[in-house]
């Protein structure tokens, strides 16, 4: 069965872009990106933006927004059982039209949330944009199947994204 992706968070002063790989059944089922109760990746964002815990789903959204963060995923449509980024088809996937979000917005950085959206990144979409790719970071994912390292490690790693965007926010002032 085929699943859909969600469009872009994004906001017109969008600095950072975090590319996940695509939604898990949760989030499918809740029409959010990041919907799983134990899925980080909101607390991440709230520690990025210095705010208190959202619970909210759209004032999440707009926090992240606000704060120039666009969220995304590699893959717009795909077959996969589960969750696991692991159980994508391989040949049985769509990547997002990245040419059309970078011709309407101009990304400091991409952030990506693990290991798989960096990878099907780099080998679908980064041949086809070279030379206009702004800074590619990997970050540990904040899925609650990815319990490698503790949900304290991952902040200290995804605090990357706040100094990114502090520090072109500096030079934009400049």
């Amino acid at each position: 069965m085929t699943n859909e992706g969600f469009d872009p968070i994004v906001g017109n002063a969008a600095g950072v872009l975090i590319l996940g790989t695509f939604p898990g059944e949760e989030s499918l089922k809740q029409k959010q990106y990041y919907a799983h109760p134990r899925n980080v990746f909101w607390d991440m964002i709230a520690a990025i933006c210095d705010t208190v815990e959202i619970n909210d789903y759209n004032t999440r959204c707009d926090c992240a927004k606000k704060n120039g963060i666009a969220i995304w995923d590699v893959i717009k449509s795909c077959d996969r059982e589960g969750s696991s980024d692991g159980r994508i088809k391989r040949g049985h996937f769509i990547v997002n039209d990245f040419r059309d979000l970078f011709s309407r917005h101009s990304f400091k950085a991409i952030f990506f949330n693990g290991q798989k959206a960096a990878m099907l990144f780099k080998h679908y979409v980064e041949p086809t944009m070279l030379p206009c790719l702004p800074q590619l970071v990997t970050l540990p994912s904040t899925s609650p199947a990815y319990a490698t390292i503790s949900k304290q490690q991952k902040l200290q790693c995804w605090l990357e994204v706040r100094a990114c965007l502090s520090t072109y926010a500096r030079t934009d002032q400049l």
